[in-house]
C-alpha cells in the first residue's frame, strides 16, 4: 500500500519502505514522519512488494519494515537491488541478510556469540554437553523460528532436532548457539547509530528483557513481549560496536543506520548477537531527540545525492 501526499516543487522525496501487514508504519517508525516534514522532505510509505511503485521516484528509499522478506529473501534481494536510491545499500541488504555474516566478524576479530551451520540435508545431532541452546534460520526478522532447548532435557533434545530437521526440510539453513544466561538478567543492550559526517555516530541505547522462553514447536514459538528500557551504554560496549561496525564490506561510511545487539558473555564482556543492517528497530520512542537525529542524517543523505 502507498500513501501519497502531493509534493511541493522541488521538495525531496522518500520512500519510507515496510511491508503490506505494516501499512502505516510500525508505530515507532511513525515517530519519523513529523521530522522529516518539518525539514521539507515528502514522505510516502511504500510496500517494497508493492509492484506498481515507482522507485526512481523518490531521492531516496529508506528501509524500515519489510518484514515479511524472510521466507522470500532472493526476492527481497534481487528487489533491493533494482531500486536507485538504498538505504541502506543493496549490497549491504545482501551480506546482512544472511546471519553467516557472524562468521566473517568472527574472523575479522570482533567478539561473537559462537556459531555452528547445519545445511538443509545434513544430519545433526544435538552436543554432547549440558547447558542450553538457540536453534533458528539463517535468514530471519525478528524471532520468528527461534528456539530455546535445554540439551539436559532428553525432550528438548529431540524437539531441537525436530526444529533442524523442519528447518532442513525448508531448504533453510539452521544456526545452533550457546543460549547466553546474561540475557536473563543483565538482558541484551543495542546500540543505535545513524549516519554522521565521519561515519555512524552513536545515538542511544536500549535495554532488551529475555524474549525466548521454550523451545520452538512450528508454530508461533514461545516467546516473551518485548520489554524495552533507556540504558546508557558502556565503553566496551561501544568498543565492540566500532568493531563490527569497522568490519562492514565497503566500510561504515555508506550506512544511514546500525544497530548493534551484544550480551554479556560468560567472562561478562560483551558479545555480538547481530549487526542489524537492513530493517531493524530504531527504538526511536525511548531516548530523547533520537527521530530529530535520523531526519538529519536522512537530509544529509539526500544532500550529498544531490550534490
Amino acid at each position: 500500500m502507498t500513501h501519497h501526499h502531493q509534493p511541493t516543487r522541488g521538495k525531496p522525496r522518500v520512500a519510507l519502505v515496510t511491508c503490506a501487514e505494516l501499512p502505516d508504519l510500525d508505530p515507532d517508525d511513525r515517530l519519523l514522519l513529523d521530522p522529516l516534514a518539518r525539514r521539507g522532505v515528502t514522505v510516502e510509505v511504500v510496500d517494497w512488494a508493492e509492484p506498481t511503485a515507482d522507485w526512481r521516484a523518490y531521492d531516496l528509499a529508506v528501509l524500515r519494515s519489510p518484514w515479511d522478506y524472510a521466507l522470500r529473501r532472493d526476492e527481497f534481494v534481487a528487489w533491493a537491488s533494482e531500486v536507485p536510491a538504498l538505504a541502506n545499500p543493496a549490497d549491504v541488504v545482501r551480506w546482512n541478510t544472511d546471519k553467516r555474516y557472524l562468521g566473517e566478524l568472527s574472523t575479522a576479530g570482533v567478539p561473537t556469540v559462537p556459531t555452528s551451520w547445519i545445511a538443509p540435508g545434513e544430519s545433526w545431532r544435538p552436543p554432547a554437553t549440558r547447558g542450553e541452546y538457540v536453534v533458528k534460520p539463517a535468514v530471519s526478522a525478528g524471532s520468528q523460528d527461534t528456539g530455546r532447548y535445554d540439551l539436559a532435557d532428553p525432550e528438548h533434545r529431540e524437539l531441537a532436532r525436530a526444529h533442524v530437521r523442519r528447518l532442513s526440510a525448508a531448504g533453510r539453513l539452521a544456526m545452533v548457539q550457546p543460549y547466553l544466561d546474561a540475557v536473563d538478567t543483565a538482558g541484551e543492550t543495542a546500540l543505535l547509530f545513524v549516519a554522521g559526517p565521519d561515519g555512524p555516530t552513536f545515538s542511544h541505547a536500549i535495554r532488551k528483557g529475555p524474549m525466548l522462553t521454550g523451545p520452538d514447536l512450528g508454530l508461533d514459538g514461545l516467546h516473551r513481549p518485548e520489554e524495552v528500557t533507556a540504558r546508557t551504554a558502556t565503553p566496551a560496549q561501544l568498543a565492540v560496536a566500532d568493531r563490527a561496525l569497522a568490519a562492514v564490506p565497503g566500510g561504515p561510511g555508506r550506512l544511514l543506520y546500525a544497530r548493534v545487539d551484544l550480551i554479556p558473555g560468560p567472562d561478562g564482556a560483551p558479545v555480538l548477537v547481530e549487526l542489524e543492517l537492513t530493517e531493524p528497530s530504531l527504538f526511536l520512542a525511548h531516548a530523547t531527540g533520537a527521530a530529530d537525529r535520523l531526519a538529519d542524517a536522512i537530509l544529509a543523505q539526500l544532500g550529498r545525492a544531490a550534490g
